[in-house]
């Protein structure tokens, strides 16, 4: 791994882009948000979205999904990649990668959840990936994408240096079922945010982002992939988290936290984003005073682990980051300023 993180060159408008699926293949089942979310690539980005094998492919093999990431980092024409969505088997693909290629040809990844295990191989790699924006759900959001979504993702895209974060004055936090054509056309229903919550913001934390979904990364340190042996390499990095619609609950956070801690991971890192929990699912249709009581307890349950492994971090709740709407794209392996006396948190893009 480099010691400094390699940014690789952004595109512009009019370039070539690469849709992949290293996780899932539901662009074959859902169509809809999918043909959405490109024809904002194109008319709202004006970039060209370029489509592979396995992209609308339930049931892709990890090699095949390991062509497709080969095909769009090898291809000169090609200059970014964007994953169509998450899913919960891209840990499979890891091993078929070849690491040099990537290395070789350096271009800005974008993807959240199941993609964590992209953007820590390229953490591994020295390479600054992007946690955030997937075609299906930022780009093919029903309405139109978010401005807090779009201007970020604009930024990460089109643009280097810092980004300073804001916290959203509205989220959405149920979803909008894909089968019907007639909920892409309407706004999603939206509720109030407060702001973002500070835990001991007494000082100034600058570094490298590490992170992500936060069972995905459970998964890599259980099976011994895409984390450094060497420690040292996260000391004074921002940490990053977020949980998924799986909507796991305080206790397991608590766990994997707790894990991490006893590994010897977590005091490493001087500062904590975290991201708003979701608290609605299909599988799970909270009403508010569950959703709230929901993202209460997760937050107790980080602050539990911070007090026992980590005393001295500091940590930011309610980031717009991962899976939430709207949604700030946070550079994988680049820089991050935390300042807590100020109650700031600036991105370089």
């Amino acid at each position: 791994m480099t010691i400094e993180p390699l940014y690789p060159p952004k595109p512009a408008p009019g370039d070539r882009v690469a849709v992949i699926s290293p996780s899932s293949g539901l662009p074959e089942l859902f169509p809809l948000p999918f043909e959405l979310g490109l024809k904002r690539l194109r008319e709202e980005f004006g970039l060209e979205p370029v489509e592979y094998p396995s992209t609308r492919k339930m049931g892709a093999t990890p090699r095949q999904r390991a062509d497709d990431i080969h095909a769009a980092f090898a291809d000169p024409s090609v200059k970014a990649l964007v994953a169509s969505i998450g899913g919960d088997d891209q840990i499979t693909v890891l091993p078929h990668l070849d690491r040099e290629l990537i290395r070789a040809h350096p271009k800005p990844f974008f993807g959240y959840s199941d993609n964590t295990n992209l953007l820590a191989f390229l953490w591994q790699c020295g390479i600054v990936g992007y946690h955030g924006a997937s075609v299906m759900c930022e780009l093919g959001r029903p309405g139109a994408m978010a401005p807090l979504t779009e201007r970020s993702l604009r930024a990460a895209l089109f643009t280097s240096g810092p980004y300073e974060l804001s916290p959203a004055e509205r989220y959405r936090d149920v979803d909008l079922p894909w089968e019907d054509p007639a909920h892409f056309a309407e706004e999603p229903p939206t509720e109030p945010g407060d702001g973002w919550y500070w835990h001991r913001p007494d000082h100034v934390v600058e570094g490298r982002s590490w992170g992500g979904e936060l069972e995905i990364l459970s998964w890599l340190l259980m099976a011994d992939q895409e984390v450094s042996r060497d420690l040292s390499a996260y000391d004074g990095c921002v940490l990053f988290l977020e949980t998924c619609e799986e909507l796991i609950s305080a206790e397991r956070v608590f766990r994997i936290l707790r894990n991490m801690g006893e590994r010897g991971l977590l005091h490493r890192f001087p500062a904590l984003l975290m991201g708003r929990a979701k608290a609605w699912s299909f599988a799970n249709p909270q009403d508010a005073e569950a959703k709230a009581a929901y993202a209460r307890e997760q937050r107790e349950a980080v602050l539990r682990a911070l007090d026992l492994y980590a005393p001295r971090t500091m940590a930011v709740f309610d980031v717009d980051l991962g899976h939430t709407d709207p949604q700030v794209v946070i550079p994988y392996g680049g820089f991050v300023r935390v300042d807590g006396p100020a109650r700031r948190v600036t991105v370089t893009y």
